[in-house]
């Protein structure tokens, strides 16, 4: 019978965590992601275009923060604009 410590259930969080998607996303993936230089994120954090703390010297991007921008485009819904489609499609 395994000892109880050894039993899968019982891991620590921070194992399950590493197994698991982050909640938060680097700087890196950022950039490759928009398929830009590390320094523009840094630029576009500091200008407050993409969503982000600072802590110290560190940037905290949350992943649903990051992807919430993504799919809105950078638009804020609370500016009271409405972002226009960048296609117009006729029938």
């Amino acid at each position: 019978m395994p000892h109880p410590a050894e039993d899968d259930n019982s891991r620590r969080p921070s194992q399950a965590l590493s197994t698991s998607r982050s909640s938060r996303i680097s700087v890196e993936e950022i950039a490759h992601r928009l398929e830009i230089g590390r320094l523009a994120v840094y630029t576009m954090l500091e200008q407050g275009v993409l969503p982000g703390i600072r802590l110290g010297r560190r940037w905290i991007i949350t992943r649903y923060a990051y992807e919430q921008w993504e799919r809105t485009c950078g638009t804020r819904a609370r500016t009271g604009l409405h972002a226009r489609p960048e296609v117009t499609v006729l029938n």
